[in-house]
């Protein structure tokens, strides 16, 4: 079954295999484990599964179609809107083609039942290959947030300086820029420093 190089792309992975029938948790399990995956975390329900999500965060979720308790793609396409996890749903052939559609729009990977063991790796492969790469896009967002906000901050800052100390522009930049050189420190640090001073 799968190169020496996917067993070590998915060695790491967090795993969550929602499933209600031992025999599918046990296909599953097994190619799972062949993969290398040791962190995998079998829950029975939809209801339970989204408790689960709430308080953990998996690479990737399997989710075993039907669930005692709703269909699955209710559940897949809640994970999937969630963003921080790649969804492998597994659904009868009968049904395959109606879900497939609906939920590839989610980004979803659905399988037909019964599950290929060859095949299934290949799917497993491409969820790990999404997965990275949703994580990275994820954290160039969070920096990017993280850039926006920092600007934000500093021009109120330069704002206040403007204000109260009738520096320009040039000015009040070049004044953070200083005392973030000289206190060894970041330019948002001395900013929020500056806002707390005029704001009292």
């Amino acid at each position: 079954m799968g190169s020496t190089l996917t067993v070590k792309a998915l060695n790491g992975c967090n795993v969550l295999l929602i499933s209600c029938t031992e025999k599918s948790i046990a296909l599953f399990s097994d190619v799972l484990k062949d993969a290398s995956i040791k962190r995998i975390t079998v829950i029975a329900s939809a209801g339970e599964a989204r408790r689960t999500l709430l308080e953990n965060d998996f690479d990737i979720v399997i989710i075993d179609a039907p669930l005692a308790d709703e269909s699955g793609e209710v559940l897949a396409r809640y994970v999937a809107v969630k963003g921080s996890s790649q969804v492998i749903l597994a659904v009868n052939s009968e049904h395959f083609n109606a879900v497939s559609a609906v939920c590839q729009e989610e980004g979803i990977l659905t399988v037909s039942k019964p599950v290929d063991k060859n095949f299934f790796w290949s799917v497993l492969s491409l969820a790990k290959a999404v997965s990275s790469k949703l994580k990275r896009i994820q954290e160039e967002n969070a920096k990017l947030k993280q850039k926006i906000e920092d600007i934000r901050i500093i021009d109120r800052a330069k704002c206040v300086l403007i204000s109260y100390l009738n520096l320009t522009e040039k000015e009040a930049h070049r004044f953070i820029e200083k005392q973030a050189m000289d206190l060894r420190s970041a330019k948002r640090v001395i900013a929020e420093e500056i806002l707390k001073t005029y704001a009292n």
